[in-house]
């Protein structure tokens, strides 16, 4: 049974930092796709990056440049990097896993606020 399991996430000023880990277990292959969407209270959840296996990668245009994921394929893992954090980044960010379906994390909040 494949899980998925977010890391960090938190409480950061605008312009701070802040790294998210996420951990996809359960599965004898690597994921074709990991990434990450992100939900604000009372909006759409949206997508935020992905990265294939291959290394490729799509970023929404709001975080280009501020942004960066990465992954290793050895551990299943992906991170993103958030870097010149703005309090519209304020959202519940939700990591995936995808092989023929789309798996999910339960979600970490991050709150940018001075």
């Amino acid at each position: 049974q494949v899980q998925v399991v977010e890391y960090g996430g938190g409480l950061v000023q605008p312009g701070g930092s802040l790294r998210l880990s996420c951990a996809a277990s359960g599965s004898m292959y690597a994921f074709a796709e990991m990434g990450w969407y992100r939900q604000a209270q009372g909006k759409q959840r949206e997508l935020v990056a992905h990265m294939n296996i291959g290394g490729r990668t799509l970023y929404a245009e709001s975080v280009k440049g501020r942004f960066t994921i990465s992954r290793d394929n050895a551990k299943n893992t992906v991170y993103l990097q958030m870097n010149s954090l703005k309090s519209e980044d304020t959202a519940i960010y939700y990591c995936y896993a995808q092989l023929s379906a789309m798996y999910w994390g339960q979600g970490t909040q991050v709150t940018v606020s001075s």
